[in-house]
């Protein structure tokens, strides 16, 4: 039954917010109302049975939990929602408007309403619509979890003073909502393709499902480069998944994984499609990130990869998006292509700045760095630190063996 109920959360979570959403005006309440239908329906239905259509009983239970709850606030707003709430509508998911023919892509652009700065109105989708807990949005924007609950408080307090409404733009509104979709769906297919703590690296359900979002974009926006680079960015890497973790669920290092198992016919889409859009001379953030991955996923042998080609894309990227996390991985392109030592002396520069601090990836980048220097000692402890702070079993795993073979 749990499984089912997940399967049934990541069809139906956003749809079932929204409805409520746009009935209560509240984001809080539609939220908690939809967690205690998923609650509800964890104790009914093994007794009752599924109902035929799981998605309507949902949200008919989330709906009258809110009545439930407006009703026993005696204040005259709650009043006025009850009234609201009370009043047959037409769903505005029923009927697809023409702007955008998704409903799942729909929710998104209604959520990243410009009225809301760019990392809020990512927040605030990816938790609200997309299901992602606050404690993964953190990790994604390397936050703490408090900071990140915070940014969602003052968003949903700034759309209730501000009364911003929650509908769908208009089809010559979605240009200014882009960059924030964008980013919805690319951090969506990062959780799905390393996710950033628990006993399972890779969900696939998000990563297909962020794919699926680009390929309908990428159709509804023929003319947007960096819509078709995002799709080709995560072709190029889902390719790789088959490889990426072995038969007992241990993390393959890039250079190990079996190429042939990759998946080429994607791979081949991929390139495809970033040979096309790198042809308007457009550049963007997503498609400098494609050109990388297409540069690994091109290379028939570790040894083959373009690592000179690789640095100097992610100069580029650093100057289209500049971040640390941007620059960590320009410092193991410079490691692979000029040496450890010219890499270990970015990551240190990086270390000493204090932005990673608590990101993984850094101490672990820098215990390899270390260990391919042959300063064991300085390797053990920069291994050390990174298991003190991973987040994935499947990650700590392969830290834990690297630190073994040093011990």
């Amino acid at each position: 039954m749990r499984e089912l109920l997940a399967a049934v959360y990541a069809e139906e979570w956003g749809r079932i917010v929204a409805t409520l959403i746009r009935s209560t005006g509240d984001w809080d309440l539609a939220e908690e109302c939809a967690q205690d239908a998923f609650a509800q329906a964890l104790v009914r239905w093994p007794v009752d049975g599924v109902p035929r259509r799981p998605g309507a009983w949902l949200t008919t239970t989330a709906r009258n939990r809110a009545l439930d709850r407006l009703r026993r606030d005696a204040v005259e707003a709650g009043k006025l929602r009850e009234v609201a709430m009370s009043t047959p509508e037409p769903d505005p998911w029923d009927e697809e408007p023409d702007a955008v023919p998704d409903d799942r892509l729909q929710l998104i652009f209604t959520c990243c309403h410009p009225a809301l700065s760019l990392d809020a109105r990512v927040a605030l989708t990816l938790r609200s619509l997309a299901g992602l807990s606050t404690a993964e949005i953190a990790r994604a924007f390397l936050v703490p979890e408090r900071t990140m609950a915070q940014r969602l408080v003052r968003a949903k307090n700034k759309i209730r003073r501000s009364a911003i409404p929650f509908r769908v733009p208009p089809a010559h509104l979605l240009p200014e909502r882009l960059e924030a979709v964008l980013a919805v769906v690319y951090l969506l297919f990062n959780e799905g393709y390393a996710a950033t703590a628990g006993e399972v690296l890779i969900r696939g359900g998000l990563s297909a499902e962020a794919i699926r979002l680009g390929r309908v974009l990428a159709a509804l926006m023929p003319d947007e480069p960096e819509v078709h680079g995002l799709l080709a960015l995560m072709l190029l890497h889902e390719a790789r998944r088959p490889a990426r973790l072995d038969a007992g669920g241990d993390l393959v290092p890039l250079e190990e994984q079996d190429r042939t198992a990759w998946d080429h016919p994607r791979i081949e889409e991929g390139l495809a499609i970033l040979d096309r859009v790198l042809r308007r001379r457009r550049a963007g953030r997503y498609q400098v990130q494609a050109a990388i991955a297409a540069c690994h996923a091109s290379a028939r042998r570790a040894e083959e990869t373009d690592w000179p080609q690789i640095s100097l894309l992610y100069g580029q990227l650093t100057r289209l998006a500049p971040g640390p996390v941007v620059e960590l991985n320009r410092a193991v392109a410079v490691a692979m292509a000029d040496g450890p030592a010219a890499g270990l002396a970015l990551v240190d520069a990086l270390r000493d700045d204090g932005h990673l601090t608590g990101y993984h990836l850094l101490p672990a980048t820098r215990a390899d760095l270390l260990r391919r220097l042959g300063r064991r000692e300085e390797a053990v402890v920069a291994y050390r630190e990174a298991l003190s702070i991973v987040g994935t079993d499947a990650e700590r795993r392969y830290l834990a063996r690297r630190l073994g073979e040093l011990a």
